[in-house]
């Protein structure tokens, strides 16, 4: 007989919820805090050549991080590896606080990294034990408002600490929020935990591990640090491949797979994950590649350009608590996907139409629409996912969600970079600006400004016509998407706790 999981009050719920919020808010927020800082901080580890390894390690090692997190969840039980991620993401804050050159801040990033991956699985997969898919839309709404707020907030927050204290603070600054979530969480949930030894997929995790490592390194490298047809790009894009179909294999014989394959035969789990991977490439190329619009063309700061992006976060925010409340309300889903899908789509051809002489209102008309599209999706499709799957998968499901969003994202910010430094080259060497670096990569907003007025103009011209057309280019991948969406079956939300499987004892842990 199945077991009920222990109920928690509605006070209680609450209670844990703004817990898990402010966990989300920490992993969120240190994937786009240091943005802000990267100068100061290789200015002072002296470590300019290394720059990008500061954001690479922390996606490389989260992205990593994943599937493992949420298959642990499913099987030692989701109260102690959320508290053991924040645990560790704390240490690798007050690591990277204390660190004392370049070398030592990646690796310590790594490991924030590697605790930031496990908060955001464990903040959606304690929400499904929590509350009923009928109910957590509610909750759902505001874990993709908080994410949307995050990436905005980022940015501001750390270009605020580096001006008024230090940039080691922006590490620091997670040591009271991360407490304060540790020990709510410790004190107020209970969760079920499984009686049964776990079994966990040893050479699945590797074999994931070494190919989401190789896709990420592909997208962080291929035209950047190294040409796309360069031998390391080419041998890690192969080895991708090699790896990958080595964990099918591998998956197909485990007692307990990491990403268990049979999930790929549902309706409601593989069209939403391939959804995802358009979301994510679609999301995060604007959200990675916007500010640098708005301070190479409009002339706008670091902690200015992130202000200007708020429009954006309105219309998730807006989406996101709205679509989430209209699911728990109605127990309709499948809408929202469609019109997300559709916005997100719409939302990529006007960011095209941006130029030089466009004004913020309309750019800002620009980014609430995709910032509509978005709110709709984020949530909903884990939501899809965490309502079509037996309770045992619901932390693998839910991870699996999450990744491939994560490698969508990968992909399009590496795709649009290429194509968007290839178009710049052009249009700089067009317009015969001379400037004081050889490189476009090495072009900064800080020394634009202090170039002479036509000079300064030229460039600003250059961004402007190198870098909006991409969004059009992304258009029909995005609408690919949209068309998936329509695949989307609708079954009732259930309006019961899932239940585990015998083998599941209903205490805290």
């Amino acid at each position: 007989m199945d077991i009920e999981p222990p109920r928690l009050s509605h006070r209680q719920v609450n209670l844990v919820f703004a817990g898990l919020m402010v966990a989300l808010l920490l992993a969120a927020l240190d994937q786009t805090i240091v943005s802000t800082a990267l100068p100061t901080i290789v200015g002072d580890l002296r470590g300019v050549e290394h720059i990008g390894w500061v954001v690479t390690a922390y996606l490389l090692a989260s992205t990593i991080g994943l599937p493992i997190y949420g298959k642990l969840g499913d099987l030692i039980g989701r109260k102690v590896v959320f508290q053991s991620a924040i645990a560790i993401f704390l240490v690798g804050s007050v690591l990277c606080g204390l660190a004392r050159n370049m070398p030592e801040l990646i690796g310590f990033r790594a490991l924030q990294g590697l605790g930031g991956g496990g908060l955001m699985i464990g903040v959606q997969a304690i929400v499904a034990d929590l509350v009923s898919p009928r109910e957590r839309g509610r909750y759902t709404g505001i874990i993709g408002a908080v994410w949307g707020l995050s990436s905005v907030a980022g940015p501001l927050i750390g270009g605020f600490l580096t001006e008024s204290a230090d940039w080691r603070w922006c590490f620091y600054v997670n040591l009271p929020l991360g407490l304060f979530a540790l020990v709510l969480t410790a004190v107020v949930l209970k969760l079920p935990r499984p009686r049964s030894r776990p079994r966990l997929d040893v050479l699945g995790t590797v074999l994931l591990a070494g190919t989401s490592a190789c896709v990420v390194l592909v997208t962080s490298w291929g035209g950047t640090e190294y040409a796309w047809g360069s031998a390391p790009i080419v041998s890690l894009a192969v080895l991708a491949v090699v790896l990958a179909v080595a964990f099918v294999f591998a998956e197909r014989r485990a007692a307990e797979p990491i990403i268990p394959l049979h999930l790929f035969r549902q309706n409601l789990f593989a069209v939403p994950a391939a959804i995802s991977v358009f979301v994510g490439l679609g999301m995060f190329a604007a959200v990675a590649y916007l500010p640098t619009f708005l301070q190479m063309v409009n002339g706008a700061s670091p902690t200015q350009s992130g202000l200007l992006m708020l429009p954006m976060v309105a219309g998730m925010t807006l989406t996101s608590i709205g679509s989430g409340r209209i699911i728990a309300a109605t127990g309709r889903y499948r809408i929202f996907p469609i019109l997300g899908t559709g916005l997100l789509t719409a939302g990529m051809v006007l960011l095209s139409r941006m130029t030089a002489d466009s004004s913020m209102v309309l750019n800002s008309v620009y980014m609430f629409v995709t910032g509509l599209g978005l709110g709709m999706m984020m949530q909903t499709l884990v939501l899809i996912v965490q309502n079509a799957v037996e309770y045992r998968d619901v932390g693998a499901a839910t991870s699996a969600i999450n990744y491939f969003r994560q490698t969508g994202a990968s992909l399009g910010t590496s795709l649009v970079g290429a194509i968007f430094i290839h178009r710049l080259t052009t249009e700089l060497a067009a317009s015969g600006a001379r400037l004081p670096v050889r490189g476009v990569s090495s072009i900064t907003p800080q020394m634009v400004h202090q170039l002479p007025p036509p000079v300064r103009s030229a460039v600003a011209h250059a961004y402007a016509a190198a870098l909006p057309p991409i969004f059009l280019y992304l258009a029909p991948i995005v609408a690919v998407g949209f068309v998936l969406a329509f695949f989307v079956k609708e079954i009732p939300l259930s309006e019961r706790l899932a239940a585990p499987s015998p083998g599941v004892a209903a205490h805290s842990r």
